[in-house]
């Protein structure tokens, strides 16, 4: 079994920071790319930013310069750090992980159950 729990989420003013954990626990060999999504009421969930095991990065183009992504892999743990936030950035915020729980077993996708970011005065 295996469990992806976010945490970090609130109510922050336009210009503020918040700073996303997302660990991973239970039946783990390896994890494969770890990404943030988000998805804001009445609009299809997208993709946020993600980071392959190696460290390379990749985020959408409305948040490059403002969020960094980041992983402790000895932690199992993903973080997304949100600098310069925007009421455009209110959403609910899900971390997915592509792993092994085995050596031999197949590449699977987990999903957390998402934290809520809400940017407002």
């Amino acid at each position: 079994q295996v469990q992806l729990v976010e945490s970090g989420g609130g109510l922050v003013q336009p210009g503020g920071s918040l700073r996303l954990s997302c660990e991973a626990s239970g039946t783990i060999s390896t994890i494969y790319e770890m990404r943030w999504h988000r998805q804001a009421p009445g609009e299809q969930r997208e993709l946020v930013a993600q980071i392959t095991r190696s460290g390379y990065t990749n985020y959408a183009h409305s948040v490059k310069g403002r969020f960094t992504i980041s992983r402790d892999n000895a932690k199992n743990t993903v973080f997304l750090q949100m600098d310069s936030l925007e009421p455009e950035d209110t959403a609910v915020y899900y971390c997915n992980a592509d792993l092994q729980t085995a050596r031999w077993s197949s590449k699977t996708g987990y999903w957390g159950q998402g934290t809520q970011v809400t940017v407002s005065s």
